[in-house]
């Protein structure tokens, strides 16, 4: 009973604690939700308001998206701190105590602050956009998002690849559609049975026919070469980078098209096979 009776006291004590506990802390522990819960709202807000108001501006793309995302984060790193600041905690007493957390998180995660480092630096010089075609690091693809971190990659065959920022500032960065032309280069190799002159003059005529062509600059058509078995031309056309892959199969189409219409022989490399017999064997004469 004297057991029993302690143990009821004990729960009564504990409970009384709790009691005053919450009534001194219920109400900063309201706020504290509250506050919280309104950052939250406010921080999506801000966001779509940010997003809004960029692409309205028509800003690039890529600041926009970073823009979007950073604002939402300061105003929840505002909330956060402002919850600390009801519950009487002094902020500014931990300044030291950030410091040397920032140091240890800073030797240990190197590779992941070099990365942010690079996404701050790439968002800076932007030497590509989101929409780009680009190959990095031994991955190409259209660029989604710039990330602090990374950069979301999209292939042709719908693949999505993440590259750390930190291998993508510090190697050769190709951006395929930085320009509004590019220039489709073709080599082609013709028989030296061929005449130069009216060679010329079909491929002349094959450029002409290709649609989606510029003529500023103009086409170019080069004597490049005489190889082992060809006579080596180069043809080159401008087009708007959009179109650069069709175009470049138009003209490879209309040259093999032209060179056949005017029996101008494309060689191909061949191999001559002589399969030689082995020497009948002679028997030797038999002794007497």
């Amino acid at each position: 009973m004297e057991f029993d009776k302690w143990q009821n006291s004990l729960w009564d004590e504990k409970w009384d604690t709790l009691s005053d506990l919450a009534k001194a802390r219920g109400s900063s522990v309201v706020s504290a939700l509250i506050l919280m819960l309104t950052a939250w709202m406010l921080a999506d807000w801000m966001s779509r308001f940010v997003n809004r108001g960029m692409r309205r501006a028509r800003i690039d793309e890529t600041l926009t998206k970073f823009s979007s995302k950073l604002s939402r984060w300061v105003v929840l790193g505002a909330g956060l701190w402002s919850c600390l600041e009801t519950f009487g905690v002094k902020t500014t007493s931990f300044a030291a105590l950030f410091g040397a957390a920032g140091l240890a998180f800073g030797l240990a995660f190197q590779g992941t602050l070099s990365n942010f480092a690079a996404g701050v630096m790439l968002l800076i010089f932007r030497p590509y956009r989101v929409g780009d075609q680009i190959s990095v690091g031994g991955q190409s693809g259209k660029v989604d998002e710039i990330d602090l971190f990374s950069t979301t990659l999209d292939t042709g065959d719908n693949r999505r690849i993440f590259v750390p920022n930190g291998s993508i500032f510090g190697s050769t960065i190709e951006n395929t559609t930085f320009h509004r032309q590019r220039r489709v280069d073709v080599t082609i190799g013709v028989a030296y049975a061929a005449e130069i002159d009216a060679t010329y003059d079909v491929l002349v005529r094959a450029v002409s026919s290709v649609p989606g062509r510029l003529d500023d600059p103009l086409p170019e058509i080069v004597l490049d070469d005489l190889g082992d078995s060809a006579v080596k031309w180069k043809v080159r056309v401008w087009c708007r980078t959009d179109d650069f892959a069709l175009v470049k199969q138009r003209l490879l189409r209309a040259i093999k098209l032209s060179l056949d219409e005017a029996r101008i022989e494309i060689p191909f490399p061949q191999m001559d096979v002589n399969i030689r017999q082995p020497p009948q064997d002679q028997s030797l004469p038999r002794a007497a």
